[in-house]
């Protein structure tokens, strides 16, 4: 006698989402600005400030928002990216109302133009308008593959950003440097929003053009040169970059731009002969320019030795209170509202945020911010690594190197690694241009990350196998 049992096709295992992962990092990545916000207010007015709850609701509002929308569209994300994002944004309004607490910069901003408003409200309202693009992101990109159809549109698309600074009129000279639009009393850094548009033109372009720009026509001194028909498109994005830092005088944005190439390049053909050559030109590039342009001939001179021309220039005034700033920071930092960084003036709250971070929370809490953003670049290279498809890949690392090459200027301008750029520590620094255009990256690696993790569908059963007998012995 024999038993015949029936069997069905077994659907695909379910991933965890992480979901509440990402709910329970955010809670921590909530409270942590409160408290700091607390820290400021009772250093420097013996009291909690009055705007506490209003704050810490209005943030705690914002992250859910923020995860609701992940939770219902994007599932299968990435858990760290969303809590990171909102820790350091939470944290850089705090940093923001510090300074605006600031008699000097009160009593600046009076002689100045007459009048002082604070930053830190109109960056909330920025918050609340990069979490709504965020959102939108999420909503309407329902996968990143569609943007590869717009790649040469992109790039048309970067253009026009890069020139809309220059045109008369319209482009707004702000202390040399010619990086904003002013629209209806608005300030707008088309820059922040090209490195994303330009990014999505590079993953298009090298992933069909990758097999012809990995072939190498020679060897020498152990690194496979090109063919020199496939130095066009770096010899065209090296010219664009120094145009960008002539006109403009914005070497932060010609830096980023240049090397987010030539690091989707290298990623795209897996040649070191790339990132020598582009580092050879970016430095001769920077080196003519340098010598010639006196906006950017004045931030090197200031690189070089702040100290020498320091009651001479702004410039060398800045990097060298930044640099006092970090120094008198020491391991473990004077406090929450007990340094003077207040004292490098208008770029407080904006290019030399950081050095309030450097002078009040020390070594340790520099190391600290610099591990956040660690992990932010950690996370879009593992999307990056993750992702299915060869447009994802590079367009993940593409963001990702974006994003690390914009700590990377920073950083190391204020701390005069490197010349002063101009650029805004993301998240951190005052600005709306630059609070929307991270939150938009975020939203897009987000995506990216839930494509890369989402489990691929089970296969339709076949009707032959639809049902297998089982024959067992009696």
């Amino acid at each position: 006698m024999s038993v015949v049992t029936n069997t069905t096709t077994i659907g695909a295992i379910e991933l965890p989402s992480r979901r509440n992962t990402e709910l329970l990092l955010l809670a921590f990545a909530v409270v942590i600005p409160i408290f700091a916000y607390a820290n400021v207010g009772l250093s420097i007015h013996g009291k909690l400030p009055p705007g506490m709850v209003a704050y810490g609701g209005g943030l705690a509002v914002l992250a859910g928002i923020a995860h609701l929308v992940v939770r219902r569209y994007a599932k299968y994300a990435d858990p760290l990216l969303l809590p990171i994002g909102t820790l350091l944004n939470g944290l850089g309004c705090v940093l923001i109302w510090r300074l605006d607490q600031s008699e000097r910069l009160q009593n600046l901003a009076k002689r100045s133009f007459g009048h002082f408003s604070e930053s830190a409200p109109r960056q909330m309202m920025y918050t609340a308008l990069a979490i709504a693009l965020f959102a939108a992101v999420l909503v309407l990109l329902k996968d990143h593959r569609t943007l590869q159809r717009f790649t040469y549109i992109s790039m048309a698309a970067s253009l026009v950003l890069l020139i809309l600074p220059v045109i008369p009129g319209l482009g707004a000279d702000v202390f040399g440097a010619k990086i904003w639009i002013s629209v209806g009393g608005f300030s707008i850094q088309p820059g922040e929003f090209a490195k994303i548009v330009i990014a999505i033109f590079f993953a298009g372009y090298l992933m069909v053009k990758r097999d012809a720009l990995a072939l190498a026509s020679r060897r020498f001194m152990g690194l496979y040169l090109p063919r020199g028909r496939d130095l066009g498109p770096i010899l065209m994005i090296w010219a664009m970059s120094l145009l960008v830092l002539v006109f403009e005088n914005d070497l932060g944005t010609s830096l980023l731009f240049f090397g987010m190439f030539v690091i989707m390049l290298y990623v795209a053909t897996e040649r070191t002969s790339w990132i020598v050559i582009g580092l050879v030109m970016s430095v001769a590039g920077a080196a003519v320019v340098g010598a010639t342009a006196s906006h950017v001939k004045a931030r090197v001179t200031a690189w070089l030795d702040p100290f020498a021309c320091y009651t001479k220039s702004g410039a060398c005034e800045q990097v060298g209170q930044s640099i006092m700033s970090f120094g008198s920071g020491g391991v473990l930092g004077t406090g929450w509202g007990q340094g003077n960084s207040d004292l490098i003036g208008f770029a407080a709250n904006s290019d030399f945020i950081f050095s309030t971070v450097g002078e009040e929370l020390g070594l340790a809490g520099v190391m600290a911010f610099l591990l956040l953003y660690g992990l932010i670049i950690e996370r879009g290279v593992r999307t990056a690594l993750a992702a299915r498809d060869p447009f994802g890949k590079l367009f993940a690392i593409g963001l990702s190197g974006a994003f690390a090459l914009q700590i990377f200027v920073v950083a190391g301008g204020v701390m005069g690694l490197i010349p002063l750029t101009g650029m805004t520590m993301p998240f951190l620094a005052s600005g709306g241009s630059s609070v929307l255009a991270n939150w938009a990256l975020i939203g897009i690696l987000i995506r990216i990350s839930d494509t890369a993790r989402r489990p691929a569908p089970a296969p339709a059963p076949s009707p032959d196998s639809e049902m297998t007998q089982v024959v067992r012995p009696s």
